[in-house]
């Protein structure tokens, strides 16, 4: 396991999220430094989805803390909401209004300086220059998720989370997003992300880590970790919790 003796920006401690009676997380602890690039795997049901949105403010845990650059996220959401960019499976963006509309609308929300100046660098940089003025709702499903990404880094924030970012991209998007979460690194952001794409995950992070049952099983970083060896490791961990 990884020694994280840095204060956390990001600090999870014995969460549990219960949804009835499935713990979706159970008894959780996760701490990720600053600058880190974290990517956590593992099986449908194994909580992550759940874990990104109590670490979002989303959804509140059953029980546990969750500190996010010291502010208890129950207490100090205000305060934590402008550290945090969500990029989840939905686009979580306005289909009737116009991509520029979409990014100068949260820029606003966000209180965002030159929010004109913001909307078009973030279009160019996701590729959508030339749509910028287009309604989304014409959008494809990979223009739309380009979209989310430049949403959630409008307001240029502290710690990136992403869940399942490349679902229904096709190449060219993701190289481009593979781009974007490079510069994010060499920023010095944070990033949490969760996919099922183990060489790419291992690739774009500082630290991989698998969850299963709700509780991280694994977790070390990537300087020299072997793929071949990490993917028999991965599917003996998921094979041993009997999904």
């Amino acid at each position: 396991m990884i020694d994280n003796r840095e204060q956390p920006l990001i600090h999870v401690d014995n969460a549990v999220k219960r949804f009835g009676r499935v713990a979706a997380v159970n008894g959780m602890d996760l701490r990720v430094n600053p600058g880190e690039t974290l990517t956590i795997f593992g099986p449908n049901g194994a909580g992550k989805t759940t874990l990104l949105r109590m670490i979002a403010g989303l959804t509140q845990p059953t029980s546990g803390q969750i500190t996010i650059d010291s502010f208890p996220l129950d207490t100090h959401h205000d305060e934590v909401r402008g550290l945090l960019g969500y990029i989840s499976h939905q686009s979580l963006v306005y289909d009737q209004l116009t991509a520029r509309e979409n990014l100068l609308f949260f820029a606003e929300l966000y209180r965002v300086a030159d929010s004109c100046g913001v909307a078009k660098k973030l279009l160019g940089d996701v590729g959508l220059t030339s749509r910028a003025d287009d309604i989304v709702k014409t959008f494809s499903r990979g223009m739309k998720q380009r979209l989310s990404i430049a949403r959630a880094l409008v307001h240029s924030p502290t710690i990136v989370l992403l869940d399942e970012p490349f679902t229904g991209l096709d190449q060219h998007a993701a190289d481009m997003l593979m781009k974007t979460l490079s510069r994010l690194s060499d920023e010095g952001r944070t990033v949490v992300m969760i996919t099922h794409n183990l060489d790419v995950g291992i690739d774009m992070s500082s630290r991989v880590a698998i969850q299963v049952a709700g509780k991280i099983s694994f977790d070390s970083p990537t300087d020299g970790l072997n793929h071949n060896e990490f993917r028999d490791l991965y599917f003996k961990t998921v094979g041993e919790a009997h999904y």
